[in-house]
């Protein structure tokens, strides 16, 4: 049997740091030592301490790290991803300019 996807809306929006579009923070070095995800394109935030820190969003897969040029997608139901931007109008519909 065959069926159609429901159209669903989501807000698509380019990540910024400093625009609270993270749910947390976790330090570089444990990233890296804990992880086993490639880290050379995560956006890294340098602290006043001089610790460098990590964003990322929780979904039902855990902690997904928020890379360079990536976009925190909210669904209508409040679930969130993040997408690259290499892929994400092929996967959503770009947004008419107003």
């Amino acid at each position: 049997m065959k069926s159609r996807r429901i159209g669903l809306e989501a807000e698509v929006v380019r990540y910024e740091p400093g625009k609270g579009l993270e749910d947390g923070v976790e330090l570089w070095s444990d990233v890296v030592t804990k992880g086993w995800i490639v880290t050379d394109y995560l956006v890294k935030l340098k602290k006043d301490d001089g610790s460098i820190m990590c964003p990322y969003i929780l979904n039902r897969r855990g902690r997904v790290f928020i890379c360079e040029g990536d976009y925190i997608i909210t669904d209508e139901d409040g679930t969130r991803h993040v997408c690259g931007e290499d892929k994400i109008w092929n996967r959503y519909e770009k947004p008419q300019e107003v």
